[in-house]
């Protein structure tokens, strides 16, 4: 038995509803590897469970599988808003989302999150980004002005498969270069706290001071 078996066997079930959806997402769905998954998403609840956010913004839905996994923990009345910026995934999400139990609980948006976020009049206290690595210092700063003091900032794919180790990285490797960037950047940022936790790719847990 490997490690990461070893670490499933010894954590909360992910539930079947969550298991189907993963599932679904490898039979359907192109890098199907970019779900959260058992591990992830078990971190994830509990994160919510012990941050109780009310607005939650997640950057990058895919399949849902985050979305409902951190649903699955808000308190009543929470609400979370998930983007996603390809519109072929619609027909894939919204079946997952309206037959789950938190269905009153999410809000789904197709669109670019860089246009679509400033319109709404919301302060987050949580905030998950995992959609498009090239634009991470973007969403960076989009997020945080909107996020309340003492908010969280959870940034996923931060290690990128220890490409961000790498001393030269190709000019055309765009997304190598924005998760360095991102993390330079959060690295000097005197308006937060963070912490690298080497979980899968990477997670960069951010605290607005």
């Amino acid at each position: 038995m490997d490690i990461d078996e070893y670490i499933l066997q010894h954590i909360d079930e992910e539930g079947e509803y969550l298991h189907a959806l993963w599932r679904d997402t490898q039979l359907r769905l192109a890098y199907g590897q970019m779900a959260s998954g058992h591990l992830q998403g078990r971190l994830l609840k509990m994160l919510v469970s012990m941050i109780r956010p009310q607005r939650v913004l997640e950057l990058g839905t895919f399949s849902g599988y985050s979305a409902l996994s951190m649903a699955e923990a808000l308190e009543e009345g929470a609400e979370l808003h998930t983007f996603e910026v390809w519109d072929e995934q619609e027909d894939f999400l919204k079946p997952w989302f309206e037959g789950s139990q938190y269905a009153d609980k999410i809000h789904l948006h197709i669109g670019d999150a860089l246009d679509l976020v400033p319109q709404l009049d919301i302060e987050w206290d949580l905030a998950f980004i995992d959609a498009d690595k090239r634009e991470y210092v973007e969403y960076y700063e989009m997020v945080l002005p909107r996020l309340r003091k003492g908010g969280f900032i959870i940034a996923d794919n931060t290690l990128w498969y220890g490409h961000v180790t790498e001393e030269h990285t190709r000019e055309s490797d765009r997304q190598t270069l924005g998760v360095k960037a991102f993390n330079d950047l959060v690295a000097k940022d005197k308006r937060v706290e963070k912490v690298i936790v080497p979980i899968r790719d990477g997670l960069t847990l951010i605290r607005k001071k």
